[in-house]
């Protein structure tokens, strides 16, 4: 009985440990700023790789634990901001909506497993919830604070923009997260 609960310990540490650092690479990516027309972070690109690399729930639990860190003040979020006011501001919707890509990550990946094209159409998915929860949001703060606005409008500052460079981070993410999941499944091993 004692061997059960110490093995079951070390996978409750392996995947606190993997969930830290996959929130401390969401983190670390949404401070990079690739400055184009319209300026993007990498932080869809770390929302990506930590749910291909580190399967469903743990991706998941990053994404959460990422959010929770912003929202208690910890300068996680792009430009270093923080705060309950950044989730509750116009973009936060998109922030929130990270968390929705990870639940349809984990649901497909769950249902279906982890072939590559059920990987992808699940990223997919939840890259498009992510944008629609975004674009509801946005226009609900929006029209709060300045009046109505256009669904056209808003795709147009918010969505159309993102899109080749979210499907470009979409496609780095899963190549460099299958060459890192051996490594991985590897340290997962010498921990059982």
């Amino acid at each position: 009985m004692d061997k059960i609960n110490t093995s079951a310990r070390k996978f409750r540490t392996i995947d606190l440990a993997y969930i830290a650092v996959g929130a401390a690479l969401i983190a670390a990516c949404s401070w990079i700023s690739i400055p184009l027309t319209v300026p993007f972070t990498l932080q869809t690109f770390a929302v990506f790789f930590v749910l291909s690399a580190l399967g469903g729930r743990r991706g998941t639990w990053s994404i959460l634990v990422y959010i929770l860190l912003g929202a208690v003040g910890v300068p996680v979020f792009a430009e270093f901001t923080s705060g309950i006011g950044i989730l509750l501001g116009n973009t936060g919707g998109y922030i929130l909506g990270f968390l929705l890509s990870g639940l349809v990550y984990l649901l497909m990946t769950k249902l279906f497993g982890n072939k590559l094209y059920i990987e992808i159409t699940a990223l997919l998915l939840g890259l498009a919830l992510c944008y629609a929860f975004g674009t509801a949001w946005f226009m609900y703060v929006y029209a709060k604070a300045n009046g109505a606005v256009g669904l056209g409008t808003v795709l147009s500052w918010c969505v159309f923009p993102f899109i080749l460079p979210d499907l470009i981070k979409l496609g780095l993410a899963l190549t460099v997260a299958r060459r890192v999941q051996p490594m991985l499944s590897g340290a997962r091993k010498a921990a059982a």
